[in-house]
């Protein structure tokens, strides 16, 4: 995946940018999630208590929406070391002591993710001849971002494995510094 000068090889740069595709879709779905549920709880809000009348579905998306949300940021949280780490003792220990410890965070992380797709598509399977009771679809749509969210992990943990982590920092940096840019907000010391 990397060159011998520290360069990515045309397969690293191809992962890369998967990479960047599978993050701008998160990120980005993660916003307009965010801008949905407030939108829908507010007319849900409003129709209750000034035309008196409830959104039937109002309910039902939002916690469909949310859970989505959540799996997908378990994804991001993984991909960004959110996770809990002691560093006061790894740091003190010999550089190999260090590389098994790396080596076995990986095989947790990628079983974290593999347990996610594994029984993900378990409960998938399990739900999708039931039906949610207001919007009539079915039951399994809940649970599709738990698959989703072990690939996204397993993929992700796989490009740390490999060495390619610095240029996924620098493609996520890209995405959120674009997505700031096109606010209008100034960044690097006031360039737009």
């Amino acid at each position: 995946m990397l060159q011998s000068d520290g360069k990515l090889t045309k397969g690293g740069h191809t992962l890369i940018t998967i990479y960047k595709t599978i993050y701008k879709i998160i990120y980005g779905y993660a916003k307009w999630v965010l801008a949905a549920v407030i939108l829908i709880v507010f007319a849900q809000v409003v129709s209750r208590n000034i035309f008196r009348s409830n959104i039937r579905w109002s309910q039902e998306i939002s916690l469909l929406l949310i859970i989505w949300m959540a799996f997908l940021g378990i994804a991001i949280g993984a991909d960004k070391k959110l996770h809990i780490a002691v560093e006061v003792f790894y740091v003190r220990f010999p550089r190999v002591v260090q590389r098994i410890i790396d080596g076995l965070i990986h095989a947790i992380v990628i079983s974290v993710g593999l347990v996610f797709l594994f029984y993900g598509v378990r409960l998938m399977m399990f739900t999708k001849k039931s039906f949610l009771p207001v919007t009539k679809w079915s039951g399994a749509l809940m649970y599709l971002t738990i698959p989703i969210s072990g690939l996204c992990i397993i993929y992700f943990e796989i490009l740390d494995m490999v060495g390619l982590r610095t240029f996924k920092e620098a493609a996520t940096d890209d995405v959120q510094t674009n997505d700031i840019k096109s606010l209008g907000i100034p960044t690097n010391g006031g360039d737009k």
